[in-house]
């Protein structure tokens, strides 16, 4: 009757007179109670603030697999997950309110029997000992202390002990009790309560203490969690002190059975229990990924680096990480379990973690962009490293992908691709002849010792390269004349922006200088001498697989918030680049340096020829080796998927990783395609036209 008929000015001097009795232990004059208390409380209801309806928990974001189960860590400043009331056990609702509000149902927001027994008792006691909040008092002083919204001030404020606090939380609490059911404050309270060890809401603590769900919770850990929301930092059995915890059991069991919900000898039964603890831990970054998945945090890392990125979560990169870790998001991976698994056993079977060489490798998805595999022969960890290695065995720089201090690695021929693509464009045809020498003088002005009296002057890797070549021909055994003089025929320029087109990002801060004021004379460009990543590489073969769609590499299938909607943030950010003939010629002559063959028999020897028998099935792909071969690469690519390795040593790019490993580099990105299409229908490439094949054509575009 009295939630529902109770006068206002009648529950006006009714809350006056509970703030009263409340604050008398502090020996406030009655007077100024009374007088601040029928101030406060003539507030309007419309005035109770959103925050107290839906309040802003904090709640951590899940990372999983691309199957949506198989977590990778979580990432969290509170460890927090909200549910609802129908997914909390029965009995650690009832534990919670014995624990806390034992007339929960009976009072409307304040009670009056609590106070005056408070007041009582601490007048008795000449000290505060017993409290008087109701568990929708405490809720509102929750919720308001941690809103994110508020200033550290407000904040504070929220917990000060004062007259005009106590009101504010009487008034508050009054008015919740209008707008929701006690249902919904309950389920509210139970998510938004601290329980310790780091545990924030009833999910969160289940997990910790006992490793399991709140709809799984025994009348002894109910018990037990309940305890601990009065003192969660000196009660906590697992940092603090667990016969505290056993005694505040003991009590919420004694609470129970005089509410009448548990029956006194099973109250006993489960006293003489011991605390029986499971604990666990919700890992938290990218350095708790599980045992046994440490290659997975290479991945995770620039999953972290990409959504700082991303404007949809945030002005500034501060602000990105703060919703991340508080925002309470599903993201869906693209990263498969098993072709990492696939891909980690590949490059460590060719280094292992300890070799001074690195082989970062990358698995990206044509026509999506997402990312399949990320490895490198490393331990992701800040673990300090002996005298001298800086990223080995142990590192956190992004060796994969880039970024940071990481500004990638030369790639050596594979970048004979942008030249051949600028060359489609410009409307030369595959069949384009030139009778290529052993060493070329190009126009291109250079200085040091490679010159020849001031010009760019490269060689072939051998005397059987030399002569009439065309563009398969050339590009399958990698030819190097012919590239440097088909830069001069299209120009450097616009071989550099192919590259960028394709989604080479140019890091090093003297390769992004001669892009932009330089690019009409690098024409050593053609040849890979600008630092590149796996990924990147990876993408821009990609695109060609994709018949000239270009996709921005993604970490993601999709993510969705903490009320369940999906974020467009997650999808493909894809754009068609290349004129869709020109993607498939370039395709056709990509075929040849691996051993496949042109649809117009074009290809006459390669640099990778026993990859098509191995994998068996269509595919295209490219080797490269920089100068003395101080790097190594091999990039290879179906329909459905392209892979890019790189063999270098991080810490010292003058320490050549030597020709040897380029077969079993090759042998090993075969064996990562294999595996990863083994479920997978064989598919063939489209060949381009005949004119594009043959005869030359007006300039193309991307569409």
């Amino acid at each position: 009757m009295t939630r529902a008929f109770l006068p206002k000015v009648f529950t006006v001097l009714l809350a006056g007179t509970l703030a009263g009795l409340a604050l008398a232990v502090a020996a406030l004059p009655a007077a100024l109670v009374y007088g601040v208390g029928l101030s406060a409380l003539a507030t309007p209801y419309a005035e109770l603030p959103n925050t107290l309806r839906t309040p802003p928990t904090a709640q951590r974001t899940n990372l999983y697999a691309n199957d949506g189960t198989t977590l990778i860590t979580s990432f969290y400043q509170e460890d927090r997950v909200d549910v609802p009331l129908r997914e909390v056990a029965p009995v650690m609702r009832q534990a919670i309110i014995a624990a806390e509000d034992a007339r929960f149902h009976q009072h409307s927001g304040v009670d009056l029997r609590g106070i005056a027994r408070a007041f009582t008792a601490n007048r008795r006691d000449g000290a505060t000992r017993q409290g008087a909040s109701t568990l929708t008092m405490q809720y509102v002083r929750n919720v308001l202390s941690t809103d994110p919204r508020l200033t550290e001030a407000q904040r504070a404020a929220a917990t000060e002990v004062s007259t005009v606090r106590k009101l504010q939380e009487i008034r508050y609490a009054l008015a919740l009790e209008r707008e929701l059911s006690k249902d919904q404050i309950l389920a509210r309270y139970l998510n938004i309560a601290y329980f310790g060890a780091g545990a924030y809401g009833v999910a969160a603590a289940s997990k910790r203490y006992f490793s399991t769900s709140p709809a799984k919770l025994t009348l002894a850990q109910a018990a037990l969690l309940a305890g601990l929301v009065r003192s969660p930092h000196t009660d906590d059995p697992i940092n603090g002190d667990a016969d505290s915890a056993l005694a505040r059991r003991g009590y919420v069991l004694d609470q129970m059975v005089e509410s009448g919900q548990v029956a006194p000898d099973l109250a006993n039964r489960v006293r003489a229990e011991p605390l029986n603890l499971r604990p666990s831990e919700t890992p938290n970054d990218c350095t708790a990924v599980p045992e046994g998945h440490n290659d997975w945090g290479f991945f995770c890392d620039w999953f972290t680096r990409w959504w700082n990125d991303q404007p949809a979560f945030g002005g500034s990169v501060d602000e990105r990480q703060r919703t991340l870790r508080r925002g309470g998001f599903t993201v869906v991976s693209s990263l498969d379990p098993t072709v990492q698994r696939a891909t980690t056993e590949q490059v460590r079977r060719i280094y292992s973690v300890e070799d001074p060489y690195a082989l970062p490798t990358a698995v990206v998805q044509p026509g999506t962009g997402r990312v399949l595999a990320m490895s490198v022969n490393r331990i992701y960890s800040v673990a300090a490293n002996p005298p001298g290695q800086q990223n080995h065995p142990n590192t956190v720089n992004q060796l994969v992908a880039g970024g940071g201090t990481i500004v990638g690695y030369q790639a050596g021929s594979t970048f004979k691709l942008f030249t051949l693509l600028a060359a489609l464009e410009a409307g030369m045809p595959l069949n384009t002849v030139f009778d290529a020498p052993r060493r070329i003088v190009t126009s291109y002005r250079i200085s040091g010792e490679t010159s020849c009296g001031g010009y760019w002057c490269p060689e072939n890797a051998n005397s059987l390269t030399t002569g009439q070549q065309d563009m398969w021909t050339a590009f399958g055994r990698s030819v190097n004349t012919y590239f440097a003089w088909l830069t001069e025929r299209v120009g450097a320029d616009r071989v550099v922006e192919m590259a960028q087109r394709l989604g080479i990002v140019l890091r090093a801060e003297e390769d992004a200088q001669l892009a932009r004021h330089g690019a009409r004379e690098w024409g050593p460009f053609t040849l890979g001498v600008a630092a590149t990543t796996p990924l990147d590489l990876a993408g821009a073969y990609a695109t060609l697989a994709a018949e000239g769609t270009w996709c921005a590499p993604t970490p993601i299938t999709s993510i969705r918030d903490a009320a369940g909607r999906r974020v467009s943030a997650g999808q493909p950010d894809c754009r068609q680049v290349l004129d869709v003939d020109v993607a498939r010629a370039g395709t056709d002559a990509a075929r040849c340096p691996v051993g496949d063959q042109s649809m117009y028999q074009g290809c006459a020897g390669g640099t990778a020829t026993k990859l098509r028998g191995q994998l068996g099935r269509p595919v295209g792909g490219k080797t490269g080796s920089s100068e003395r071969y101080a790097t190594e690469t091999v990039v290879a690519f179906t329909p459905q998927l392209a892979v890019a390795a790189i063999a270098a040593n991080p810490d010292d790019p003058a320490d050549a990783v030597g020709r040897a490993v380029q077969t079993a580099m090759v042998e090993s990105v075969g064996e990562i395609l294999a595996f990863a299409l083994r479920d997978q229908p064989v598919r063939d490439f489209v060949p381009p036209s005949e004119r594009t094949a043959w005869r030359a054509t007006g300039q193309r575009v991307g569409e």
